[in-house]
């Protein structure tokens, strides 16, 4: 199959739409398309699990290129570098969940994080299960129901993981404190001796007890959170400049570097892409896929 690379073009970006569902509690699911590029290299602390609904998803990914047509799986790991584009001049259309490593650490029994060594997969079980999740985003699940759709999604990764990672022995409790402490200070300045201060241990093993429960560092989470912030106020209209200061970056600057490294793509242009509930082409795929 010969793939074309995208191009830049005004007329595309205006064509370049995100719908974002508002789940909470570490679950965030999105619908978006693309014409040309869509994403420049960059990094989530969730897990990204997606589907691509029409077209071909080229991404770069563990030194690898990868073409992702309708019925396969993405599964991209936290903190693991990559970008997007179409595979064709036509764009491409997906949906995809961003997970925090810590429920699927609360769902599985022994505490350990799922791992799956590829960025594609064409394992049935993990795209119904994937499916389910991802059927209709502009309807939030009820929290039985949703609970039920991530238990069915990290068995279904568990059961083809390429090797069992050892749950982490650590001190939870402490990474735990120093989670916590992180989201009530958003706006200040955090140091890991701080975090190391109010939880009772050492600088050193809590940020391993950090990294191994939550699967990123203490610093790459209070980032994470911070931009989460930026993007709640921007979207309720607040400027891109107040919403910085807000969640406690440096200036619009610092806050727009870190914004481009987590999403591949400037603040301003994420905001263009938003797309209102009636503007998702949900329901044109729901027939597509469910019986699958």
């Amino acid at each position: 199959m010969k793939m074309k690379k995208g191009h830049h073009t005004n007329k595309l970006m205006n064509q370049d739409r995100i719908f974002r569902s508002h789940d909470g509690d570490g679950l965030e699911r999105i619908e978006a398309f693309f014409q040309g590029h869509g994403y420049e290299p960059h990094r989530h602390d969730t897990y990204a699990i997606g589907i691509t609904l029409s077209g071909v998803q080229a991404f770069n990914y563990r030194k690898s290129i990868h073409y992702s047509l309708p019925g396969q799986t993405m599964v991209i790991h936290p903190d693991e570098l990559h970008d997007g584009e179409a595979g064709t001049e036509d764009g491409f259309l997906y949906r995809i969940a961003y997970i925090e490593p810590t429920l699927f650490r609360r769902l599985l029994a022994d505490g350990s994080l799922p791992y799956v060594n590829v960025g594609l997969s064409s394992d049935p079980r993990l795209y119904r299960a994937t499916w389910q999740l991802l059927f209709d985003i502009s309807v939030q699940h009820d929290a039985l129901e949703r609970d039920d759709h991530l238990w069915d999604l990290a068995e279904a990764m568990q059961s083809m993981s390429n090797h069992k990672r050892k749950p982490h022995r650590g001190d939870l409790r402490a990474a735990q404190m120093a989670r916590e402490y992180i989201h009530d200070n958003l706006d200040k300045v955090v140091t890991l001796d701080e975090l190391a201060h109010i939880s009772g241990r050492d600088r050193w093993n809590l940020s391993r007890d950090f990294r191994g429960y939550f699967a990123t560092s203490p610093y790459r989470y209070l980032t994470m959170r911070r931009l989460d912030l930026v993007r709640r106020l921007a979207s309720a209209g607040e400027s891109l400049a107040e919403s910085s200061a807000i969640a406690g970056f440096a200036d619009q600057s610092h806050m727009t570097r870190q914004f481009v490294k987590t999403y591949g793509m400037s603040p301003a242009r994420w905001l263009r892409t938003q797309s209102p509930a009636d503007q998702s082409v949900l329901p044109r795929y729901r027939h597509q896929l469910c019986t699958v």
